[in-house]
């Protein structure tokens, strides 16, 4: 791949940084490439080396998530004590136990498979029409999709929410958030009970039929009370959507952008070193937060019991070098954008398995009629950076 070629792809990808976090982003690039450590008064502590970040994750005695300026206690006022995503120690251990069989390649596909179809008919009527498909709506569409078989909602489900309704309820959790926010306003709060109100009703309903066959209804059979099920649902629902779409236009722009479609399409064993290099690449949870517990040192600096640190997975991912598949990702650095530790992302084969499903479909569709990228706006003002708009047409 030529430079010029590289550059293109590497460029919007910096463009979809700038659009999110256009202070930010380049002052977070700026400080981690200057110190691994750095103390920003108001905001906490910036982690910014691979390897220290993972020794935080690694460390749930001194450096724990569900503290009082930590991402997961930001949700308890929201989704409840148990969500998983708010919980540390052991209670957090044995619930992670009890949800693995959860994740197994068979049950995530039956979740993932009916939202595939679905995204597999709009690809193939947009493009055989002749006209132009956005990939950011189609997967928020996938992601609906998935929402509702978290939900235990049939297809054919009397008042059934569109997906994208779905989705929509999904991200308007989710984007309550922000960096400089430790805590939600009760206003924010309940905003955010409302929209898992609406979700929890079909979710509480598949509950109570305690149907195997439906994610509330194996909650139910793992020993879960009601509210714990609707807690976890909901984390689910609401960690999951901003962060698959965020990532899968931005992937299909980078494979398109570097020309490295047409040797995908040939040989589909590349694909999944493409496709954690541009997890590596894009980042799409660039920062992780925790609370301190206990006096340390970190990377040199003195660290407080009651600090907050701000773990930039963005830097250092990306401080590793340029999009290139196939060269491999330092040990101290892989899966960085899943976590590590005890809070590695168990929906991580969930994920995988929305991103797979829609690669493999874009690669389908490339072999028998290629597309191309003609035109995309990124997005401005978010928290988790993307394309607001990514248009695929026939080449």
């Amino acid at each position: 791949m030529s430079s010029g070629v590289r550059s293109k792809a590497e460029r919007w990808e910096q463009r979809v940084q700038l659009g999110a976090h256009p202070l930010l982003y380049p002052a977070i690039r700026g400080l981690g490439s200057i110190r691994p450590v750095v103390r920003l008064p108001g905001l906490g502590i910036l982690v910014s080396e691979a390897a220290l970040v993972r020794e935080v994750l690694m460390d749930s005695q001194r450096f724990i998530k569900n503290g009082p300026s930590g991402s997961g206690a930001l949700w308890t006022p929201v989704v409840g004590p148990k969500a998983l995503v708010n919980m540390d120690g052991a209670e957090h251990r044995e619930l992670r136990r009890k949800l693995a069989d959860l994740f197994t390649p068979g049950s995530v596909s039956a979740i993932v498979e009916p939202a595939a179809d679905s995204l597999h008919d709009r690809l193939h009527h947009g493009l055989d029409a002749g006209g132009h498909v956005d990939l950011v709506d189609c997967v928020k569409e996938l992601a609906g999709g998935v929402i509702s078989r978290l939900l235990g909602v049939p297809d054919d489900a009397p008042g059934r929410l569109p997906n994208r309704e779905l989705f929509n309820l999904g991200s308007s959790i989710s984007s309550l958030v922000r960096l400089g926010r430790p805590t939600l306003t009760e206003r924010q709060i309940a905003k955010g009970r409302s929209a898992v109100g609406v979700l929890a009703g079909p979710a509480r309903a598949a509950y109570r039929k305690s149907d195997s066959q439906t994610f509330p209804g194996r909650l139910r059979a793992l020993g879960m009370t009601e509210e714990e099920a609707m807690g976890i649902v909901s984390a689910f629902v609401m960690v999951g959507t901003e962060t698959l779409v965020s990532f899968v236009p931005r992937l299909i722009a980078l494979l398109a952008d570097s020309g490295r479609i047409e040797g995908l399409v040939e040989d589909r064993s590349g694909v999944p070193s493409a496709v954690n290099e541009a997890l590596r690449f894009t980042v799409p949870s660039p920062m992780m937060l925790r609370d301190v517990v206990s006096p340390c040192t970190l990377g040199g600096v003195a660290i407080r019991a009651g600090d907050r640190l701000l773990l930039s997975t963005v830097h250092a991912s990306k401080s590793l070098g340029g999009f290139e598949p196939g060269i491999p990702i330092p040990p101290h650095a892989r899966q960085l954008w899943f976590g590590a530790g005890p809070h590695f992302c168990i929906g991580m084969p969930l994920a995988m398995a929305e991103i797979n499903a829609t690669l493999s479909l874009l690669l389908d569709r490339y072999a028998r009629h290629p597309w191309v990228v003609s035109s995309r706006q990124v997005s401005r003002g978010v928290l988790i950076p993307g394309y607001r708009r990514l248009e695929l047409a026939n080449a």
